[in-house]
């Protein structure tokens, strides 16, 4: 797993860290990790976002005159450009 070090963290915010790990009964680096992904919106494991996205796109309405037009075509015409 990658080492992530932060240099200069303002004592403050360590303090604030820490304090939150030892109310979630966890380390330091663990609360970073769990900060980060909040941050970072990445709270949901993987396999759940990419299922949201899924149903998300799944979900769009395509209009009528895009499902007709004929792929094919469009591809030799952009080819004989």
């Amino acid at each position: 797993m990658p080492l992530l070090q932060v240099r200069d963290c303002p004592e403050d915010l360590y303090r604030k860290i820490s304090y939150a790990a030892k109310k979630q009964n966890r380390t330091i680096a663990q609360q970073v990790i769990v900060l980060l992904e909040k941050g970072l919106g990445q709270e949901l494991p993987n396999v759940v976002r990419r299922r949201q996205l899924m149903e998300k796109i799944n979900a769009r309405s395509i209009a009528p005159s895009v499902k007709d037009m004929d792929i094919v075509s469009l591809i030799r015409e952009d080819r004989d450009r």
